[in-house]
């Protein structure tokens, strides 16, 4: 027998908590916060050098800020709003921006500012043990010579796109700021697909388990997916659009050698897409095959039950005959009578059975 484990409870979901009535552009952390300091990690580097900063400060952002080379600022924690301004102020974001990177429920989407390119875009990582798929809002900014990303918490999916800026290998240390901007992205897309298949996999395992042995948690769980899969959707989908609108913008940020390499991230949105349409496709035909296995068990149960009342009818018409309290029943007082009824009850029991497996109803 298949066994799984069924998730106790769902994942808490964000709620909007932004108080009604504040101008545009008011930052205002929404969403749970998820590490206790802010940390800033930054790598500054180009053809010939790399050189790495950990737990530093903004003043020191500026500084490197003001430098030819590529310059990478990954903020870990967005619930400091003040730092997050003060971050702005250095980099000249616009107040809508910042309002859109403190809040956890944005959806995402792409937007040019002409000095920088705002993308707001969704992590996904799936968690073994409750069997869900944690969304994690990701921001990034492209400007001239510089890249910001802002994390919820420290626990990021950067390490192989920092891994091949170490190393120096292949054309991450040649091309500007937009191939790491795309580097980027395409890291927080891989992991869609790893997401995605752990997600794919305990839906075949949930499967296999209603097939052997259908159980009531097994409709529960299948709406929890089902509502897993639509929050997923809501995630992957809006990357096509923007995906689509940072390669056809008309910028300088964004030269045409990184163009090519957006329409191929372009691709693999699409195919996450598609994996997520099947995974609800196979959900809502596993919800009538958890019906129709339900069925069919009861189905079973009744036919068993049906047959062994039927075998007792006439069972139960001949003892109820002799059980009459007529005086003159001439088989009453026979001395074969009662080994004969019981020969007759035996015979017609033996004759409905042979019947039953002839027409194939037992």
């Amino acid at each position: 027998m298949t066994m799984i484990k069924l998730a106790v409870a769902e994942a808490p979901i964000n709620k909007r908590t932004k108080q009604p009535g504040l101008s545009p552009g008011t930052p205002v952390f929404v969403g749970e916060r998820k590490v206790d300091e802010v940390r800033i990690h930054v790598m500054d580097y180009d053809k010939q050098r790399l050189d790495e900063y950990f737990e530093t400060s903004l003043e020191e952002c500026a500084r490197l800020k003001a430098f030819d080379s590529v310059t990478w600022i990954n903020i870990s924690g967005i619930h400091d709003v003040e730092m997050i301004i003060e971050l702005g102020e250095t980099f000249g974001l616009h107040p809508l921006t910042l309002e859109d990177i403190v809040n956890t429920t944005q959806r995402p989407k792409a937007e040019d500012f002409d000095d920088y390119i705002f993308m707001a875009l969704k992590l996904l990582q799936y968690d073994t043990v409750n069997n869900t798929i944690e969304t994690e809002h990701a921001s990034l900014i492209l400007g001239h010579g510089y890249v910001l990303t802002f994390l919820e918490d420290s626990q990021d999916m950067f390490d192989t796109v920092r891994e091949r800026l170490r190393q120096g290998k292949g054309r991450m240390r040649g091309l500007g700021a937009d191939y790491l901007c795309y580097a980027l992205a395409d890291a927080m897309v891989d992991h869609y697909f790893t997401a995605l298949e752990q997600f794919g996999d305990y839906i075949e395992i949930l499967d296999e388990a209603i097939l052997d042995s259908p159980q009531a948690q097994h409709m529960q769980e299948i709406h929890r997916l089902k509502r897993e899969a639509i929050r997923v959707r809501k995630a992957v989908w809006p990357l096509r659009e923007e995906v689509s609108y940072l390669d056809k913008i008309d910028s300088p940020l964004i030269t045409p050698q990184t163009r090519l390499f957006l329409r191929d991230l372009y691709d693999h949105i699409i195919q996450s897409i598609d994996m997520v349409e099947g995974y609800r496709d196979i959900l809502g035909s596993l919800h009538d095959t958890c019906l129709s296995t339900v069925s069919n068990r009861m189905n079973e149960i009744m036919k068993v039950l049906t047959i062994i009342a039927t075998i007792f009818i006439p069972l139960t018409f001949i003892v109820g005959v002799y059980g009459m309290n007529f005086a003159n029943m001439p088989e009453l007082r026979w001395g074969w009578g009662y080994f004969l009824v019981w020969g007759l009850m035996i015979l017609i029991v033996l004759g409905m059975m042979i019947q039953f497996k002839r027409r194939g109803w037992w």
